[in-house]
């Protein structure tokens, strides 16, 4: 699938990314700030990760959540059918197209070409294009979320990911795999990387933040915890 050859990439990523330039300066694509505690990207994403280490337990970086058919069933209301991650991404997409003809494991410290590949993969993977078959469609998608904005009351908006990890503890993947959400109602209890449910209408909407750039968006009709 490929999805999975997608992480494959990703781990090659975080190869990358080691070889002399640093997490922050791959996700704001500038020079590390060696400003006191951090960036404020660093900051966040220490937070995060130690959220996503709090909640969860049964989840290592790259796995991914079976469909409702792998697990016992639940009732969801079939105006809402589950969407398959992949099936987010165009069947005639390549997400690695950037990668072609680099070998990772032959890249130094402090190499140009590495800083190269980032840029080229960075810029490819957040252009990345989206599947119009399912524009407008009611769906119903398992994945782990990534809480972005909260008021008084809870979380308003997350990003949703296919794999634990996702964001935080690696490179974000490509747009057509982040789905931005608008709930319905905040939710009070939303933790990095805890596992959902997330139903509603999914549309093609760009959002950039930070810690990644969506393809999609859902205004979302319902939420429930993956393990309900």
């Amino acid at each position: 699938m490929k999805i999975s050859k997608l992480v494959a990439m990703v781990v090659g990523v975080v190869v990358l990314t080691a070889v002399g330039y640093g997490l922050a300066s791959w996700f704001m694509g500038k020079p590390d700030e060696p400003a006191l505690g951090g960036t404020q990207l660093e900051q966040t994403l220490a937070q995060l990760s130690t959220d996503a280490a709090a909640n969860n337990e049964n989840y290592a970086v790259g796995d991914r959540l079976p469909g409702s058919d792998a697990k016992k069933p639940a009732a969801f209301d079939p105006a809402f059918p589950e969407l398959q991650w992949d099936d987010l991404m165009p069947a005639d997409w390549d997400p690695m197209a950037a990668f072609r003809g680099l070998n990772i494991a032959e890249l130094q410290d402090n190499d140009p070409k590495a800083q190269q590949a980032l840029d080229t993969m960075r810029k490819a993977w957040n252009d990345a294009p989206v599947n119009p078959e399912f524009a407008g469609k009611k769906v119903r998608i398992p994945g782990f979320a990534i809480p972005i904005e909260q008021s008084d009351k809870g979380v308003d908006e997350l990003l949703l990911v296919p794999y634990f990890g996702a964001c935080i503890h690696t490179p974000p993947p490509p747009a057509n795999q982040i789905i931005h959400v608008k709930l319905s109602e905040p939710q009070p209890a939303v933790g990095a990387m805890q596992a959902y449910w997330i139903w509603g209408e999914l549309t093609a909407s760009k959002f950039s933040s930070e810690l990644g750039d969506a393809a999609y968006m859902i205004k979302a009709t319902g939420i429930q915890p993956y393990d309900d």
